[in-house]
């Protein structure tokens, strides 16, 4: 909580929370950036949030890769990794990619396909069943590959993997690992373990997805591949993919990220790649695509197959140049992806309840019952983690082990502690990054090791932060949520992960209709003397906000969200996103 006053006196609205606007302090720094810099005064209030400096913002307005893409040689074992790739493709070795069954791990492997079959060579592709595999390599996958391929490349995964890639090196086979998860004290026995999340790494990487790991090895690879007289592939058409795995994994959009996400946006519209074209269709994104998109409608449906049973599904849609083929995978994807709605939204009103019964006030909530579907779990955390603003985890028990998933707040590194809690003998296994972990666990041992993790988190400082207050950058009357207002405030983006999208206020705006559209969302008109404007709440109907804004039907409000442009029907409009609203006094 702030000393302050609430912002328009909004001290519990219809989501119980307090409205802040920005600290003094900010408010000062944002009107000095203002004066010296002459940016309008919304988005210097943006910036300024975010601890923009004056210095830093020709380069956060206009992220350039040329000025942010690192030396890929920093990173440990870089040069030993590319040189292995570079040998295989020059002497048409047999390769095969490992790789993880969600986004991140997709889109790593197509982004070494594509490199590869654009210079005449391909790679076998294999992807673990998420029930019978379970994540990353295993000792027969790994024994299986190694028979009949020289080169294993393990993508998003690996790092903890020693007896897989003992095994599989005892074949003969050399395998290097392309990895961003936690690592451990020792490394397993690859040729090359590409990581910035290394224990001995000491550079600023770690916010790296995998899929930007692996686009570092191929700058690397690219610059061999000159060296040697030949003419490497143009890797700036690959940055759809790296945009896509960064935002999908919830990499913080800092940094290359933010060149990697704003650039391969750019390479997206041209609608180039037969996969991501089939799935922005069947999604029906008729727009240019934004880091929304990513994260809410893409990334979902090339994750649907890892999750509901058809592990190698969103790899092979991402990987694909066939137009055809792309849209059959793309239509797979949507039908396994209403599936997962469906398991999701029942396993998510179970693991509310559990997390209500045992408190929302610590550090750590979770939630855990027999037969959950494994592959929705890491999901309904990250839902549990946005309703409770804690780090949460969520377990499916089968047969008296617990596999589940943990989804972290910013400044909470959860994957350090869950390999603390593995190291320490309460996990089976478990490991991750900063945003996101996994974790096996026997279910006899599963309180004691929730109990644990919290102490871990805490000395962190999760829950400290109250979950009761909504930050607002911003107060507009509704005509001023303009086309050109939206336009400003994308200057600032991409938003994502570390960068979130701008929040504002629509103050005293009479809510001139609901509607409900589907079975849980809601349509709403607001309205001043200054103008009108379309809002929707998401998943309103499934908490106090729907029905809350039903009541307010008729009378004036004050509406929080966060504005975007909306192209249904080929028609731009500006649109808002509603979060919260509370009744004017």
């Amino acid at each position: 909580m702030t000393g302050a006053p609430a912002l328009l006196g909004v001290t519990s609205s219809i989501t119980g929370l307090r409205w802040a606007g920005l600290s003094a302090e900010v408010d000062r720094a944002a009107r000095a950036l203002s004066q010296t810099t002459s940016l309008p005064d919304l988005i210097a209030r943006v910036l300024a949030a975010r601890g923009v400096k004056e210095a830093e913002v020709e380069s956060f307005l206009a992220p350039k890769l040329r000025d942010l893409l690192p030396n890929p040689s920093q990173l440990r074992d870089m040069d030993v990794a590319a040189g292995a790739l570079v040998e295989a493709l020059l002497n048409r070795s047999d390769i095969a990619i490992f790789a993880d069954y969600d986004v991140d791990g997709g889109a790593s492997a197509a982004l070494l396909q594509d490199w590869l079959r654009q210079q005449g060579h391909s790679a076998t592709l294999y992807i673990p069943d998420r029930i019978d595999e379970g994540y990353g390599p295993n000792v027969p996958a790994m024994e299986m590959l190694a028979g009949s391929h020289a080169l294993i490349i393990c993508v998003d995964c690996g790092t903890l993997s020693h007896e897989p890639i003992a095994a599989a090196t005892a074949l003969g086979a050399q395998v290097i690992v392309l990895d961003h998860h936690q690592g451990a004290e020792t490394l397993p026995g690859a040729s090359a373990v590409v990581n910035p999340n290394r224990q001995d790494e000491t550079g600023t990487l770690g916010h790296l997805c995998a899929a930007a790991v692996v686009f570092l090895t191929l700058v690397a690879a690219n610059a061999l591949l000159r060296k040697r007289g030949h003419t490497p592939p143009d890797l700036l058409q690959m940055l759809d993919l790296v945009a896509l795995a960064t935002v999908a994994d919830v990499a913080p959009l800092l940094g290359v990220n933010r060149a990697f996400v704003r650039q391969g946006l750019a390479v997206m519209a041209n609608r180039a790649r037969p996969g991501l074209v089939a799935l922005a269709d069947v999604a029906k994104l008729n727009s240019a695509p934004t880091a929304y998109h990513l994260g809410f409608m893409l990334g979902p449906r090339v994750n649907a197959g890892g999750r509901i049973g058809a592990a190698d599904l969103g790899a092979r849609l991402l990987s694909t140049d066939d137009a055809t083929e792309a849209q059959l995978m793309a239509s797979r994807l949507e039908t396994l992806n209403a599936e997962r709605r469906a398991i999701e939204a029942a396993v998510l009103e179970e693991a509310k309840a559990q997390a209500e019964a045992r408190g929302l006030d610590g550090p750590l909530v979770w939630a855990a019952a027999q037969g959950w579907h494994p592959g929705v779990v890491g999901i309904v955390a990250a839902r549990l983690k946005e309703w409770a603003g804690r780090p949460a985890v969520v377990i499916g028990i089968e047969g008296g082990v617990g596999k589940g998933s943990a989804r972290s707040v910013a400044g909470v590194d959860l994957g350090a502690a869950i390999a603390r809690l593995s190291g320490e003998g309460l996990l089976i296994r478990g490991g991750g990054h900063k945003m996101a972990a996994g974790l096996t666990v026997g279910a006899d041992h599963l309180p004691s090791a929730m109990a644990r993790l919290g102490e871990l988190l805490a000395k962190q400082g999760a829950g400290e932060t109250s979950a009761s207050e909504l930050r607002v950058d911003a107060v507009l009357r509704a005509g001023g949520a303009t086309l050109e207002t939206v336009e400003l405030l994308e200057q600032a983006g991409p938003f994502g992960a570390g960068n979130p999208a701008p929040r504002v206020v629509i103050a005293s705006a009479n809510v001139a209709s609901t509607r409900r559209v589907g079975e849980n969302h809601l349509q709403a008109t607001l309205s001043d003397e200054t103008g009108r404007l379309d809002a929707i709440a998401f998943r309103a109907m499934d908490g106090p906000l729907g029905p809350g804004l039903e009541a307010l039907q008729g009378k004036p409000a004050h509406v929080a969200g966060r504005l975007e442009i909306d192209d249904w029907g080929g028609r731009r409009k500006v649109k808002l996103r509603i979060e919260d609203a509370a009744a004017t006094d």
